[in-house]
């Protein structure tokens, strides 16, 4: 099913379509038990309806709406607010169209940041521009607040994930092979297990590293504008962005993952390949969705202003989100109506895992019909 809406972009940065409207793709899973409630979810580039525990849900009696942002599986123009504006599409067609009384989301993976995104600014609208400066009204795009939600295996988001694995030891973003050897965790010089001291240096050259990016990104784009070319757009390649400390050293934010990997796979690999976080992209987008001091799109300080009932649940063997995220993004809602769960030796996308999965559905079908979310009978 496609959901259809105007669009009030000044120009268009998605491909194909009619200029001027967004019809975002959306899978509709309806059980034959009836409910008030559904689950909505959406990643910012993800498809989440092709995994296997979307049809869990619906075989357990749970109703769910998986719909893809604008920007399915190409983040390189992607701005997190216009994603915002797509999930609040999704929530008002539940409600209006579909029927629903309630709407839950459930923030899955990259999904997580999003949907405490969404959720405060349908709560306490404030955004009237991209960090840009292109104009997005939030507060007039009318944001219906979803009534709660749900994280399940998320990290903090996008800027912060990127940030921890950048390749802190490249010197050079136009020849990637300038680098620093004492920071090279693919290297000769460096091995796990780190030291507290390698890792602070390591992480504060992260930061330094993205703000460099951010300081060019935004050098070119004010010359494009001081020269009447308000409107063009800059693409360019970041190199090295899967060298996160974590994936080579269980030591580091410890769970029960498997060593010398993440979910893309080995992340030496992944570290220089096409797949890897933002190796595309432009420069708006760099500023929207991958600027560690600009990108809005943080959990914990959307969280910070959720009314809504929680729920958190941490796989123990996550390979993409670490074990710190989803303990901060339970810290960080400022009510007593939340709840954490962790499953215990399961993976991002609990593949091979079926009875994990189901373990994680007890666990949102339990806390939905704790709060009436869901009329549906817990089996």
């Amino acid at each position: 099913m496609a959901i259809v809406f105007k669009d009030e972009s000044s120009f268009k940065d998605t491909y194909g379509g009619s200029v001027g409207l967004i019809a975002l793709q959306a899978t509709l899973l309806v059980p034959e038990t009836p409910s008030d409630t559904i689950l909505i979810t959406m990643h910012p580039i993800g498809g989440t309806a092709g995994l296997p525990i979307m049809r869990w849900f619906a075989e357990s009696g749970v109703h769910v709406l998986a719909c893809d942002s604008r920007y399915r599986g190409a983040d390189y123009a992607l701005i997190m607010e216009k994603v915002v504006v797509d999930l609040g599409a999704a929530v008002r067609y539940a409600k209006e169209k579909l029927g629903y009384a309630k709407v839950v989301l459930l923030g899955w993976s990259g999904g997580g940041s999003l949907s405490a995104f969404y959720q405060a600014q349908a709560e306490h609208p404030t955004i009237t521009a991209t960090p840009a400066g292109d104009a997005i009204d939030l507060a007039a795009a009318k944001l219906i607040p979803a009534d709660g939600i749900a994280f399940v295996a998320a990290h903090v988001s996008r800027h912060e994930i990127l940030t921890d694995a950048l390749d802190a030891s490249i010197r050079d973003e136009a020849n990637p092979d300038v680098r620093d050897g004492s920071l090279d965790l693919y290297g000769d010089t460096v091995a796990p297990p780190y030291s507290a001291v390698f890792l602070e240096t390591y992480r504060s050259e992260q930061r330094a590293r993205n703000r460099r990016i951010t300081a060019w990104a935004k050098a070119k784009l004010e010359s494009l504008k001081r020269s009447g070319r308000e409107q063009e757009e800059f693409g360019f390649v970041t190199h090295g962005t899967m060298a996160d400390p974590r994936w080579l050293d269980p030591a580091v934010d410890p769970n029960d993952r498997r060593p010398d990997w993440c979910y893309m796979g080995d992340p030496r690999v992944v570290n220089m390949s096409p797949i890897g976080f933002a190796r595309y992209s432009s420069l708006r987008s760099w500023l929207s969705q991958w600027s560690i001091d600009d990108a809005r799109g943080d959990g914990p300080r959307n969280a910070a202003l959720v009314s809504v009932p929680v729920l958190v649940i941490n796989n123990s063997a996550d390979d993409a989100c670490a074990p710190s995220h989803a303990h901060r993004l339970f810290d960080a809602v400022p009510h007593d109506d939340k709840l954490f769960a962790e499953i215990k030796g399961a993976t991002h996308y609990y593949q091979g895992q079926p009875e994990l999965g189901a373990e994680a559905i007890g666990h949102i079908r339990t806390w939905m019909h704790a709060h009436g979310f869901d009329h549906a009978p817990i089996s």
